[in-house]
């Protein structure tokens, strides 16, 4: 069993920074403070647009698993957070999981959405190769074409922000922090199973909402969800993209933005299950539709997603933990509420990308 560490929750005021003019790249630097190697490094490399690939979910070989919750059998505590959303563990450690225990996590967290663990030091900092064999073992690796990274490592994507700094994207102008959205739902083959933990945390804030998008659905009339499951919507990175351009969260683009369209409703692969596949910081308008029409359809199901709390988890951030969720089924938001203590917030995001989402009505081409 490992060793829960103290929360590493501090003030920033060793932080530099070193410039974007250097040949080099742009990073954040920070003096005493254990994972500084993991500091976000914003390099100067130009990615090739991605290609397609063929994605066979490992959620499928544990379906034909005499136990496929086997991997909870030395579990101390296993608390669902809502009924049919989340889940949060202690007792077991994600780095005794072979093959095998991964598959069934994969489905496990397919089934519940939200899977937290918690006390799982060894993992945090097991190094770069482990958690990228680890998220290799669930998809393909996504590599962020904006973001912070560790230097050497663009397969980890980071989120930073302390006293003096941020490099997330965070809208300024906004009465809320909240920015609900699936992980850059904008590429062809999107996130599935994503891994994120905490290096560093405030002591009290910087909780993270996830949404239902299953549940989503489900509460809407048979009638609107005949007629969602018919529509199509254009999912893009071009905002965040020139978010970056105008200097903001290093303001690095190392790979052009791109659109793509995707189904309003999606199954999924592995549980069969339907959900919303929207969100509002990335999905832009509704194909075939008019202007204003798109608009409202599109403001009706984010707000009935970011808005339903009957659907939703909220996590806690307590030392050492780690959350894994589907970003096919849940969208998702950080909460920066944390901003006058001054503290640090950094934390990892391992990405493996799944399959084109598939429409959930049959036949529907996109």
């Amino acid at each position: 069993m490992s060793t829960v560490s103290k929360t590493t929750t501090q003030t920033t005021p060793s932080v530099t920074l070193k410039g974007p003019q250097q040949p080099d790249g742009f990073r954040v630097q920070a003096s005493e403070y254990k994972y500084a190697h993991l500091l976000p490094y914003f390099s100067a490399d130009k990615y090739l647009p991605l290609e397609p690939f063929e994605h066979a979910d490992p959620g499928h070989r544990a379906l034909t698993h005499p136990d496929p919750r086997s991997l909870l059998k030395n579990a101390t505590r296993v608390t669902e957070i809502q009924p049919y959303l989340g889940v949060d563990i202690e007792g077991v450690q994600l780095t005794d999981l072979d093959s095998d225990g991964r598959d069934q996590l994969a489905l496990y967290v397919a089934q519940r959405g939200l899977v937290v663990f918690r006390n799982q030091q060894d993992f945090i900092d097991r190094d770069v190769d482990y958690h990228r064999a680890w998220g290799s073992h669930f998809g393909r690796l996504h590599i962020h074409p904006t973001s912070g990274h560790p230097d050497g490592a663009p397969e980890l994507h980071l989120v930073y922000r302390d006293a003096n700094h941020t490099f997330n994207f965070e809208n300024d102008d906004s009465i809320t922090s909240l920015n609900w959205h699936n992980d850059v739902s904008y590429e062809l083959q999107p996130p599935g199973l994503t891994t994120f933990y905490l290096l560093a945390q405030p002591s009290t804030g910087g909780d993270t909402l996830f949404s239902s998008q299953v549940a989503a659905l489900r509460r809407l009339s048979p009638q609107f969800v005949a007629f969602l499951r018919t529509l199509k919507a254009v999912h893009s990175g071009i905002e965040q993209a020139n978010y970056s351009r105008s200097g903001k969260r290093g303001a690095t683009v190392r790979r052009e933005p791109v659109e793509n369209v995707h189904p309003v409703v999606r199954r999924h692969p592995v549980t069969g299950e339907e959900s919303l596949f929207v969100n509002r910081q990335f999905t832009r308008r509704i194909v075939g539709l008019k202007r204003q029409e798109s608009e409202n359809i599109l403001n009706f199901l984010c707000d009935h997603i970011a808005k339903g709390g009957d659907s939703q988890a909220r996590v806690k951030w307590e030392p050492n933990t780690v959350v894994i969720w589907d970003n096919r089924i849940l969208a998702h938001s950080a909460i920066v509420d944390y901003g006058e203590s001054k503290e640090r917030r950094h934390g990892a995001r391992i990405t493996p990308q799944a399959e084109r989402p598939q429409p959930a009505l049959e036949g529907l081409e996109l």
